[in-house]
């Protein structure tokens, strides 16, 4: 007679284990897949998805700082993810399921990024697997992670870059983790701007920049706030390097907590939007201030600080945005504004207003994104060369329609958010050819105490220089 402790016995089968759902890493799967499917931005999904999952599964701060820091590492490093993982399997990596892919990147980041122990980073990034994918694919996310955690990052670099010295944008693009045509467009930029220094070591900060995560900076609104006020309420803030309006928030700060955000007094602004808006405020024009255009106004933080410096001298603004749904963000940034303004729906490149009508007049036009790569790094993925080509119409016409909105003596202003030379002084260029009566204005001397601001008279932002969105600006005065 058998017994069951014998070799011929048969044992029990064991149970099958339930994968266990991590909620952090379930909300970065889910925001990295808007962002592929959907062409979601990271900025605006994550909230909402964090939200939800505090709601239904007690995701705590811990969690939802772990999850943010998840995803937009993974969107920032991508590139170089994507040619380690390359090197660990055998197939082309087009032929991997997107799903899976976005497994294996947030699996990577922890690897090699972050400070999380490897066993834990496999074992987590498995069971996330197993719940979003399978237990099937869960072991082929096992197989390739075990593989990427036989090296740190700095190793798996020199195998997988190409040398410098062969070829510099490719071995650029996969270390800072950029499109090529970026790198290029960048490179070139940076050339015009700063030529006596756009080597090899600017361009690799400017990448390097790119790929940290940028600080919350906040704006005071003239005559609501000071930044006194917040630094006083805000022990671990600080003054921002350049606009007296700007304070900057210690590392994990949430903003959305303060009362004075809230109430609209105090909006989330990068410090090189301030200065836009700070440098067209204060150029010098010939006769009465008295109206003001923001041309493009959507989402409205431009057009609030501008609302707020003109009624500090009696003028008066209107903003201009042709969607309304971004219109009525406008509306919400405005509202309790201490001067008179009013928010229309209309297309700036035909404009509901008679020429000649504003004495300031500022076109902060559609871009490709470039300079704000830091607070969107998918957009480095999502944009092709060809976008840029295609933006060029509307911004010259944008801009065109501008100084026929401003008068003889009255000020233009010409902002993007992006430094690529096709989107900013070639734009310029062409206008001051086409259109009469016009003059540059430098707009150095409007940015005091700004460093690094090139020959003028135009000036390029750049976050390696000067800690703000890659924002460019130009001013021209109407003369005839």
């Amino acid at each position: 007679m058998t017994t069951p402790s014998t070799p011929s016995a048969k044992r029990p089968a064991r149970p099958h284990r339930r994968p266990k759902k991590d909620p952090a890493r379930i909300v970065a799967f889910k925001a990295l897949r808007a962002v592929d499917e959907r062409d979601a931005y990271a900025n605006l999904i994550l909230p909402s998805l964090l939200r939800e999952a505090e709601q239904k599964s007690g995701l705590d701060r811990r969690d939802a700082a772990l999850a943010t820091e998840l995803v937009y590492g993974t969107l920032r490093l991508q590139g170089t993810y994507d040619a380690i993982i390359a090197a660990c399997i055998d197939r082309p990596l087009r032929e991997v399921d997107p799903p899976v892919l976005d497994v294996l990147s947030l699996g990577a980041h922890q690897l090699l990024t972050t400070r999380i122990p490897s066993h834990a980073a496999v074992s987590a990034t498995v069971e996330l697997a197993r719940v979003v994918l399978g237990d099937g694919r869960a072991k082929f996310v096992n197989a390739v992670l075990r593989k990427i955690s036989a090296q740190d990052l700095d190793a798996w670099i020199q195998q997988v870059a190409p040398p410098y010295e062969k070829d510099a944008e490719d071995h650029l693009a996969v270390v800072h983790s950029h499109p090529r045509w970026v790198v290029s467009a960048l490179w070139d930029s940076l050339g015009r701007w700063q030529p006596e220094a756009a080597g090899r070591v600017a361009i690799e900060e400017l990448l390097h920049a790119d790929n940290e995560r940028p600080a919350v900076t906040l704006v005071a609104r003239p005559g609501r706030a000071t930044a006194a006020e917040l630094l006083a309420a805000l022990p671990e803030s600080e003054p921002g390097r350049w606009s007296p309006y700007a304070v900057r928030l210690a590392e994990g700060g949430d903003p959305g907590g303060l009362d004075a955000v809230r109430e609209n007094r105090v909006g989330v602004q990068d410090e090189g939007s301030q200065l836009v808006a700070m440098a067209l405020a204060a150029a010098p024009l010939d006769g009465p201030d008295r109206l003001w255009l923001d041309g493009c106004a959507g989402p409205g933080g431009k057009a609030a600080l501008l609302g707020a410096l003109a009624a500090e001298r009696g003028a008066a603004l209107v903003a201009s945005e042709k969607l309304p749904h971004r219109a009525r963000l406008v509306a919400r940034a405005l509202d309790g504004n201490p001067g008179p303004y009013t928010v229309i729906t209309a297309d700036g490149t035909k404009p509901a207003w008679r020429p000649g009508s504003f004495d300031r007049t500022l076109v902060d036009v559609p871009c490709s994104g470039l300079g704000a790569l830091r607070r969107r790094p998918e957009a480095r993925w999502r944009r092709r060369p060809d976008d840029i080509a295609g933006f060029g119409p509307l911004q010259r016409d944008l801009l065109r329609t501008a100084v026929q909105a401003t008068r003889v003596g009255g000020v233009v202003g010409y902002a993007t958010c992006s430094p690529h030379l096709a989107e900013t002084r070639a734009v310029v260029d062409d206008i001051l050819r086409t259109e009469p009566g016009l003059e540059w204005i430098d707009a150095r001397p409007l940015l005091p105490g700004v460093p690094a601001l090139g020959a003028g008279p135009d000036v390029q932002l750049w976050p390696h220089l000067h800690g703000t969105d890659a924002m460019y600006l130009a001013l021209l005065r109407r003369t005839a």
